[in-house]
């Protein structure tokens, strides 16, 4: 597992609800599990990922160095898995967490992998 941002694009422009917290990849890189959904990669729409159960467009992308995960245009608070908070803090060298950007919350590793191959292989 690795910690991601992950940010709702649909019905939003850059301020969508967003999250920092733990993924799960499949072992081709195509579907990212995150908080009991599967996102898979699309390409010409808003965001990159799709939720495969509502359609949904998402944007989810590492964290970045310099703690600007949101875009240049965006705002709104970023809420991080509690469990995370000590891994984001290395990747963006900050000795603590602004708590002016951030809401603090347990987000549980729930990671769909079953329920959604067998929705995918109905399909």
């Amino acid at each position: 597992m690795n910690i991601k941002y992950i940010e709702l694009k649909t019905g939003y422009s850059n301020d969508g609800p967003a999250w920092i917290g733990n993924v799960k990849e499949s072992k081709s890189g195509k579907t990212v599990y995150f908080n009991n959904h599967a996102f898979q990669k699309c390409n010409g729409i808003e965001g990159n990922y799709y939720d495969v159960e509502t359609g949904e467009e998402y944007w989810i992308s590492g964290v970045k160095r310099n703690g600007q995960d949101r875009h240049w245009a965006g705002s709104g608070k970023v809420t991080i898995d509690r469990k995370c908070i000590d891994e984001y803090l290395s990747v963006v060298s900050m000795p603590s967490l602004p708590t002016s950007g951030f809401i603090i919350e347990d987000i549980e590793d729930s990671f769909p992998v079953e329920r959604i191959n067998r929705l995918l292989n109905e399909k």
